[in-house]
């Protein structure tokens, strides 16, 4: 992928996504703020007509009282109530009602019509038993009930709060209503409102998204050729850093071949030859040359797997890490003459593993470079596994040097720098820690396996 879409993926397209989700969140907060308004505005606006039932159905009583109080059950005293009554209105749509027990309207001043009859089983559109259930609150004392009933100035159906008390004597149930519509038009006009902000909010929002993203893009194509630059730089170093190491290599196997096993096989081209010599002339001293050539071509063949080795290690092929380990470090105390304290356990590590390759060869150079630089008496080399992770580290008492060499190009082998690409390459880790008195080299590699024994 090109720098300039990484820059779109990487920068521009979360911060889009991080100013959506603040918009979405702050929308998501306004809406719930606005239900919660709407319902304290709802609250409180029922409140107030509750206490305005009760206030108008107060009226009612009084304005009946010296009828109901005069202790006459009469139907003459009873058609005065309900006149007095139909005429009592307030407000475009306010009036009074009376039904008996047995759900037989009484007063109604708005709908004649009901005025006379049993009104029992009405239900409205929600399937409410509307005066039954007047008729319960009231016979309990008296209460509010929400129901739908047509409203005298539109002639629909629409909500309405009704209040009801008893005049248990006549066994009337009076009460009054107030329509609710024009509490739903305050929460619909609160809901458009707080709508329009919340769309003006995210507007802004997705505006500072579009500014901001504008200005990352142009930032980030800002820095494009540089990095572009930056990345050439580092590839031709890492190029040439490959093909320095191949000559280096390729140099110090050419210069194992001329110095040691090309003049080991003139050596023995020559015995064998001398030895050839005197065959031909008779003489009976040709087995001591012959006995010379031998050795030396055994000593040949002991520097071609020397030279094998170096390359590849035949144990960690055929034995694992461990033993390939054990071998290199025997040999390496064997040819310097510095002490070594191992602790190698036996791990599952297969030995065609990436990662068996690349721990050998960090050992290899580290303790390449302890023989060459670190004038050190003693290493200690562990290999152990834990919480799913295999450490290889190699300390010794050296002189020690300047870690930041690490990130300078290796002068030469793989180098500390090639170290850590490499263990970093399978998703391990490399640290180095080095001052005057000793230095220790530690790689740790995520892998599966475990601990198959104790450490060697």
């Amino acid at each position: 992928m090109r720098l300039k879409y990484k820059v779109i993926v990487l920068a521009v397209l979360p911060l889009i996504a991080a100013v959506s989700a603040i918009a979405i969140l702050v929308a998501m907060q306004a809406r719930g703020l606005v239900h919660a308004q709407e319902q304290v505005l709802k609250d409180a606006m029922l409140a107030a007509k509750r206490a305005e039932l009760q206030h108008y159905v107060q009226l009612a009583q009084t304005s009946i009282a010296h009828l109901y109080s005069s202790g006459r059950d009469d139907d003459a005293t009873k058609a005065e109530a309900a006149r007095i009554l139909s005429e009592m209105n307030y407000g475009d749509d306010g009036y009074f009602f009376a039904y008996d027990v047995s759900g037989l309207n009484v007063v109604h001043p708005r709908q004649s019509e009901l005025v006379g009859r049993n009104l029992w089983e009405r239900r409205d559109s929600e399937g409410l038993p509307v005066i039954q259930r007047l008729v319960e609150l009231a016979a309990a004392g008296g209460g509010f009930l929400d129901y739908r009933w047509n409203k005298p100035s539109t002639g629909r159906e629409t909500q309405k709060l009704g209040y009801v008390v008893p005049l248990e004597r006549w066994r009337w149930v009076l009460g009054t209503g107030i329509y609710l519509d024009d509490v739903e038009a305050t929460r619909g006009m609160l809901r458009g409102r707080m709508g329009e902000a919340i769309s003006a909010t995210v507007t802004g929002f997705t505006i500072v998204a579009i500014v901001a993203s504008v200005i990352v893009f142009a930032g980030g194509m800002a820095l494009n050729i540089s990095a572009h630059q930056l990345a050439d730089r580092q590839l031709k170093a890492l190029a040439q850093r490959i093909v320095t190491s191949h000559e280096e290599e390729r140099t110090r196997v050419a210069r194992d071949l001329h110095d040691g096993l090309s003049q080991l096989l003139v050596s023995i081209k020559f015995h064998l030859e001398l030895a050839q010599q005197r065959v031909a002339d008779g003489r009976a001293d040709s087995n001591e040359q012959i006995a010379k050539g031998l050795a030396g071509l055994g000593t040949a063949i002991s520097e071609v797997r020397r030279i094998s080795h170096n390359l590849r290690s035949s144990l960690l092929d055929n034995l694992g890490l461990p033993a390939a380990l054990r071998q290199l470090l025997d040999e390496f105390q064997l040819r310097t003459g510095i002490a070594v304290d191992a602790r190698i356990a036996a791990v599952d590590l297969p030995a065609d593993d990436a990662g068996a390759t690349t721990l050998y060869r960090i050992a290899q150079e580290a303790l390449t470079n302890v023989e060459r630089h670190a004038g050190a008496s003693r290493v200690r080399v562990v290999l152990e596994v834990a919480d799913r992770t295999i450490r290889l580290a190699i300390a010794d008492d050296g002189r020690g040097f300047d870690p930041a060499r690490i990130d300078r190009p290796a002068s030469g082998g793989i180098g500390l720098r090639n170290m850590r690409e490499r263990i970093e390459h399978l998703g391990g880790q490399l640290a180095v820690a080095s001052a005057p008195g000793g230095t220790e080299i530690s790689a740790t590699l995520p892998c599966a396996a475990s601990a198959k024994g104790a450490a060697a």
